[in-house]
């Protein structure tokens, strides 16, 4: 006799362009049912209302955000709010025995000091963040499977972190030279309008912003740190570009063994993540496009070396959404499952 059983979810924070990739998503999941929609600014909509191209899809009504209300149906719960939301409601969430992935950045530091200087926001929950894993599957993975709390990477430290990890974690650059310059689309900074994402203003022109204060700079550091072995200070500027999905980041650091070539880092890539199905590396002289992961769960990962400068160059392709956010979270979902990790997500992106 087949499995009939499917694990009921919720959504807190359903309105949002997370939130919606997550509904995208779960609902082709072959093992979950999407139960619960949650946003206080939306009470009483059908989820259709907000997002009229799923109105044929789902009949779901937006709900309030109450723990009483969502525990007793779900047995995991997304919280995809903004910074300092998620910290508040957790914890309840937890104490009544459902599953947590939070895509915000209140669980992601297991220094909350760290947490409150760069995001200005007092926190009383350290016994429960201390239990909270960093939930970037490719490194993380066992961890993970073992969690009720995940705290989801920030989409710029997605796409960093998985093109610095094996350079940190085989000590193969001096640590201190990273550079990342990372470039993304416009819905990175979410659905809320504001002025610098008007088309007026956004298209035809790219730009730097937030430099040398972004909010990701210290997630970065903190995993950066733990792979290296000591504490290490992370150069990090963000671009704004004219697109929607997508970001590359492109990585520069010494080498230590300047005799190293290209296909030797290929090689080494390779057998890192040789166990990680959402990452591919590129060959060689192959370099990554965001279009390439446009609507897919994958990573593209590109390696050169300058011989002259003693530089290696990673650049790391992903869509902001999907395994920067939604695809990501849902990832992780299957680990804590103990499902396939790449179970009900998209193993293709769009093209072109």
């Amino acid at each position: 006799m087949g499995k009939f059983r499917r694990v009921p979810v919720g959504i807190v924070g359903a309105s949002g362009y997370g939130g919606v990739q997550l509904v995208r998503l779960l609902m082709d999941h072959p093992e979950v049912e999407l139960v619960y929609l949650g946003d206080e600014s939306s009470i009483g909509k059908s989820f259709g209302d907000l997002y009229p191209h799923l109105a044929h899809a789902t009949n779901l009504l937006i709900e309030a955000v109450e723990p009483e209300i969502i525990a007793p149906r779900c047995e995991v719960v997304f919280l995809s709010l903004p910074n300092g939301l998620a910290c508040q409601i957790a914890p309840k969430l937890l104490e009544k025995g459902c599953k947590v992935l939070d895509l915000s950045a209140d669980y992601r530091f297991s220094n909350l000091t760290t947490y409150t200087n760069w995001y200005g926001i007092e926190r009383s929950d350290r016994t429960i963040a201390a239990t909270a894993v960093y939930g970037l599957p490719e490194l993380y993975r066992d961890r993970i499977a073992e969690a009720q709390l995940v705290g989801c990477p920030g989409s710029y430290p997605t796409a960093s972190l998985l093109a610095l990890s094996p350079l940190l974690k085989q000590g193969l650059i001096v640590p201190e030279t990273a550079i990342i310059d990372a470039k993304s689309g416009t819905s990175s900074s979410g659905r809320q309008p504001q002025t610098n994402l008007l088309l007026a203003e956004a298209d035809n022109s790219i730009a730097a912003y937030n430099i040398g204060r972004h909010r990701h700079t210290p997630e970065i550091e903190q995993i950066c740190s733990d792979l290296a072995g000591h504490e290490l200070m992370i150069q990090f500027t963000p671009h704004l570009i004219p697109m929607v999905r997508g970001i590359l980041a492109t990585v520069y650091a010494t080498m230590r063994d300047p005799g190293l070539v290209r296909d030797d880092l290929i090689t080494i890539f390779s057998a890192f993540y040789r166990n990680s199905p959402w990452v591919k590396i590129c060959g060689s002289g192959v370099y990554p496009q965001t279009k390439w992961a446009n609507g897919s769960n994958l990573c593209y990962i590109g390696v050169e070396v300058d011989p002259r400068t003693g530089r290696v160059i990673v650049m790391s392709a992903i869509d902001n959404l999907v395994k920067g956010q939604a695809g990501q979270a849902i990832q992780c979902l299957n680990l804590m499952m103990g499902w396939d990790e790449t179970l009900g997500l998209p193993k293709l992106g769009f093209y072109p």
